[in-house]
């Protein structure tokens, strides 16, 4: 009997009286709550009080899995094998975790290991517990001869902002991409001044993701000037870590550089929603015409108001936006067809802003 089927052990404690159809409930619920926060975390700029209002959700279904105790481990197993993703993986690590039993949460790390998005749901139960809870966990997996079980620990630590001291060191010269990448972000978040020569050496990283995060940690520390140039490129290649690398970007380098090099993008067709979006970096207003104006344009609508709603986040609820592009005209039907996309009304945000007296 596997692991995944095995009953967890319950310490010679009388199993737990429970609602099946209930805690079943419990158990499927926190997996689409943990995914759904997850992604609406990735939102750009994420709505942190629809996050908060999850997060509550969550954690009352958690209560239930707490109550539960043991006696809900084979829902969260049929769970995860009806539909191994994210969310799944959250609530296995998670409850694995909870009920301190070995065999299960080793069972959730070889499920992290052969996930395919770096374990997105096993990082998050780590950074769910409180880190009293997954210290011995950590301690042991952050020197482990596994380099999975090393990004694990370097990774629990990223999500506590816990330092491990001189272990650090190390860890951003580790053999093993992720976890140099994973340190070299943990660096910049710590602020490890100790660390530049370090975090300047991984800007010649092979690894694109690990220059990545070393020019990122360079600008947390205050040497934008060294890790410009690998910013703008992550920036303006578009991957998953594009608008991190453009925020981090507008961040590194002084603010009349910033604005020539959002002029050079705003030139390209290809680049001009990047400008138009970091224009809201800049945390300047009087920008607020011209963004109206990008409203416009269907190919700079989204980037605009996104930019709008990192100036000015209240108006996120001040219904300015629709997530049916045809609503806001045929040029925006004909450009988006079928797709979902968040478009500001221009003529709406226009008259929103005069009302608050922030155009004349």
């Amino acid at each position: 009997m596997s692991a995944a089927t095995e009953k967890p052990k319950s310490g010679g404690a009388p199993e737990r009286r429970i609602v099946p159809d209930v805690v079943r409930q419990h158990a499927e619920q926190t997996a689409f709550f943990w995914a759904q926060r997850d992604t609406l975390m990735e939102d750009d700029p994420p709505d942190l009080d629809v996050v908060a209002g999850v997060d509550r959700r969550l954690e009352a279904n958690l209560d239930g899995l707490r109550i539960a105790g043991p006696a809900a481990w084979q829902f969260i197993v049929a769970a995860y094998e009806d539909f191994p993703e994210k969310g799944e993986l959250f609530l296995y690590g998670w409850m694995a975790i909870e009920m301190n039993d070995s065999r299960c949460i080793a069972e959730a790390v070889e499920f992290g290991r052969q996930s395919e998005d770096d374990a997105r749901g096993l990082v998050g139960a780590l950074a769910w517990h409180k880190p009293g809870t997954i210290a011995p966990l950590v301690r042991d997996w952050i020197r482990a001869p596994d380099a999975f079980k090393r990004f694990l620990g370097v990774s629990a630590c990223l999500g506590h902002g816990v330092d491990p001291n001189q272990l650090l060191a190390r860890l951003v010269r580790d053999p093993d991409a992720r976890v140099r990448a994973t340190s070299l972000r943990l660096a910049g978040k710590l602020k490890r001044a100790d660390l530049v020569y370090e975090l300047t050496a991984g800007l010649n990283d092979a690894d694109e993701i690990t220059r990545f995060w070393a020019a990122w940690a360079l600008t947390e520390l205050g040497s934008g000037d060294l890790a410009s140039r690998e910013l703008r490129k992550v920036a303006v290649g578009g991957g998953p870590d594009a608008l991190t690398a453009l925020r981090a970007a507008v961040k590194a380098a002084p603010d009349k550089e910033v604005r020539t090099w959002m002029g050079t993008l705003l030139r390209s067709p290809e680049t001009a929603p990047l400008a138009v979006r970091g224009a809201g970096m800049l945390g300047d207003p009087a920008i607020l015409h011209w963004l109206v104006h990008q409203m416009r344009n269907p190919a700079l609508a989204v980037a605009a108001g996104a930019a709008l709603m990192e100036l000015f986040p209240e108006a996120r609820g001040a219904d300015l936006f629709t997530t049916e592009p045809s609503q806001a005209g045929k040029v925006f039907e004909d450009h988006f067809g079928s797709d979902v996309a968040k478009v500001p009304f221009a003529d709406k945000v226009k008259d929103w802003m005069r009302g608050k007296q922030l155009l004349t």
